[in-house]
């Protein structure tokens, strides 16, 4: 799976258009090899993109969960603590293997 795709499943505020969007997106770059079609790809890859949106819009409109809704904060802070433990407290390389 492609790193920069998130979770979008069961925020407060629920995820917008645009972040949907942006995962499409990513998704399609993954699967097609391109970050930017060629003009003859150009329709084909847009409408992947608009397909898989939808697609996801769905997804999560029918999906139901019974714990309590994430917080893009409260996400972003064990990001930073899995980045912390990997790569140390100010972001540089972690211990040297001896």
């Amino acid at each position: 799976m492609c790193r920069n795709i998130r979770t979008l499943h069961h925020f407060d505020p629920p995820v917008s258009h645009e972040e949907i969007h942006a995962a499409a997106l990513q998704f399609v770059r993954k699967v097609s090899g391109c970050a930017k079609p060629s003009r003859a790809n150009a329709a084909a890859f847009d409408r992947a993109v608009a397909e898989v949106s939808v697609t996801v819009e769905q997804l999560l409109a029918t999906l139901v969960r019974s714990a309590p809704p994430r917080t893009r904060e409260a996400e972003a802070a064990k990001a930073r603590a899995r980045s912390a433990k990997r790569f140390g407290p100010r972001g540089g390389p972690g211990p040297a293997a001896t």
